[in-house]
């Protein structure tokens, strides 16, 4: 298998790999000689598992640790990092292969757990402040761009409406970055661009929502746009990539992304600031639409 288009992803292969090299090692087998145990034909494998250049699998885990035998706490220790590697990333079509609405429905629970998430965007309106209409056209996007068979949309976006319940949580904050330009990019049809402006100055005065926006002629004192992200109670951090999505949860790259959220934030503006970029983006829509 080759490597996972994320560095952090392959990084944290590499640390597993380099744990059960130890293990080995510790016990006094050659790479020869734990493949001779294994039943494998080859010493190739070992060396390739241990310097994270195949996926470790769940059962290679627990065949390692019976080779070189380890205590039932450290197989269970390996197991925890085993299944956190396996999540770190995944590809959209691996996400994807029970349908939109499966996918959405998986992510669920998230929402009713996290205390406080903090979203950065860059292209789109965040999915928590989407209408029914832009879910709809996006996600039928992304169902013909992913070749996807199954056509499960209306579900999907159902799926993804009522996951927005989690907004009225009173026992939870939804953080919200955008840059200017997410107001100004159409993906879809005119009138599918008015509504979800028009959402976002309503769903704004929520009480547990705090949207901010990057105006674009900001000075913006060295802060350079990154990668769109999502922190869960800064502990998780989730990016979408083209090819795929990846999960980050290693304590120092989670703080990099905390520090990076400040950054973000010093140079948002809130409230009336932020309406008024809204409406200006709003008003130049509706000129459109009037043929102006």
């Amino acid at each position: 298998m080759s490597s996972s288009p994320s560095s952090s992803a392959q990084a944290a292969r590499v640390r597993l790999g380099a744990r059960l090299r130890e293990l080995r090692a510790g016990t006094g087998l050659t790479g020869r000689a734990f493949a001779a145990r294994a039943g494998w034909r080859s010493a190739a494998n070992v060396t390739k598992i241990e310097k994270g250049q195949y996926a470790i699998t769940a059962d290679t885990v627990r065949l390692w640790c019976r080779v070189t035998g380890a205590s039932l706490e450290l197989t269970a220790e390996l197991l925890a990092e085993q299944a956190n590697v396996a999540d770190a990333w995944a590809t959209h079509m691996e996400l994807n292969r029970g349908g939109l609405k499966a996918r959405q429905e998986r992510l669920r629970g998230i929402y009713w757990q996290v205390a406080v998430q903090r979203v950065y965007q860059t292209r789109v309106v965040p999915g928590l402040l989407q209408t029914a209409d832009m879910i709809s056209f996006l996600l039928d996007r992304v169902r013909i761009d992913q070749h996807i068979e199954i056509d499960d949309v209306a579900e999907a976006v159902a799926a993804r409406l009522a996951r927005q319940e989690c907004l009225k949580r009173p026992d939870a904050r939804w953080l919200f970055i955008l840059e200017e330009d997410v107001l100004w990019y159409r993906p879809g049809p005119l009138e599918t661009h008015q509504g979800q402006l028009s959402h976002l100055l309503e769903v704004m005065r929520r009480p547990t929502v705090f949207l901010g926006i990057i105006p674009r002629g900001i000075d913006r004192r060295g802060v350079i746009t990154g990668e769109s992200f999502t922190m869960d109670d800064a502990s998780l951090v989730s990016v979408e990539l083209t090819s795929g999505h990846l999960n980050i949860t290693a304590p120092p790259e989670v703080r990099l992304y905390l520090e990076m959220w400040a950054r973000l934030e010093s140079i948002a503006v809130y409230g009336n600031q932020a309406r008024a970029l809204i409406l200006d983006a709003l008003r130049a829509v509706d000129a459109l639409d009037d043929g102006g």
